[in-house]
C-alpha cells in the first residue's frame, strides 16, 4: 500500500500538539525542511519501511502480538535449512528429520491459535521401530539446547495446537509415524548450535544438528 505525502502530513497532525499543527503552510525556509522531510518519509514507507511513531510513543507489547498475528497469513511459516538429514536413533527407534520450520504464530483446529513474540520452532520426522521387540520412547522429553547450552522443553499447549498430541506411547515392531515436535525459543537460539536432544534412560542422550 503506497502512502502519499498529504496522508502522511494529516498523521503527523494527528499525532502532534493541538497548538502545533495548521492545515495552512507557511512559507518560507520551515515550511521546505517539513516538505522535504514529508516526501522523504513518503518514499521510505513506499519502499517497505514502517512508518514512523511520534516521539515517546510507549511500546505495547500486546499491540506488538496483535501485529504478529495479523501478519501470519503473510509470513506464516519460514522453513530453515536443516544442518543435517540423516536418521538418529532413540533405543531402537529411528528418528528421521524431514522439515525445519519457525513461526509466531500457530493455528490448531477451529479457532484455537497461539501467537508469540519469541519464535515456535517445529520440527518434523519420519520415525520407525527398527527393532524385534516394542520399545517404549518418552518423545516429550525432547528439549532443544542452543549453542549456550539453554534448554527449552515442549510446551505442551504449542505442541498440543501444532505438533503431535500423542508422543509417549508403544512402537510395535515394523511401526511408522510422521511426528512434528513443537518448541517455543527467543529469535537468538535460532542460530548455529542449536540441537536437539533426546534423554536417555540409561547411557548417552541423543543429540541431533538442527543448525
Amino acid at each position: 500500500m503506497r502512502v502519499s505525502t498529504q496522508a502522511l502530513l494529516v498523521l503527523l497532525c494527528a499525532a502532534a500538539p493541538s497548538s502545533g499543527c495548521k492545515e495552512k503552510p507557511v512559507d518560507g525556509p520551515s515550511e521546505d525542511r517539513t516538505l522535504e522531510k514529508l516526501r522523504l518519509e513518503v518514499e521510505r514507507v513506499n519502499q517497505g519501511g514502517a512508518p514512523s511513531a511520534p516521539p515517546g510513543t510507549p511500546t505495547d507489547p500486546h499491540a506488538q502480538l496483535a501485529d504478529l498475528a495479523a501478519a501470519q497469513d503473510a509470513d506464516a511459516v519460514k522453513t530453515l535449512v536443516l544442518a543435517s538429514r540423516q536418521p538418529v536413533r532413540v533405543d531402537t527407534l529411528e528418528l528421521q528429520p524431514t522439515g525445519l520450520e519457525s513461526m509466531h504464530s500457530l493455528r490448531g483446529a477451529g479457532k484455537v491459535a497461539l501467537t508469540t513474540s519469541d519464535l515456535f520452532v517445529r520440527v518434523k520426522f519420519e520415525a520407525r521401530n527398527t527393532g524385534t521387540k516394542a520399545v517404549d520412547v518418552p518423545l516429550s522429553a525432547a528439549k532443544l539446547v542452543d549453542a549456550e547450552g539453554q534448554e527449552y522443553p515442549i510446551p505442551r499447549d504449542a505442541q498440543a495446537v501444532g505438533g503431535t498430541r500423542k508422543l509417549d506411547h508403544t512402537w510395535e515392531p515394523g511401526q511408522s509415524e510422521s511426528l512434528d515436535l513443537v518448541f517455543e525459543v527467543p529469535l537468538a537460539a535460532v542460530t548455529p548450535g542449536l540441537v536437539l536432544v533426546f534423554p536417555s534412560r540409561g547411557g548417552q542422550d541423543t543429540r541431533l544438528p538442527l543448525q
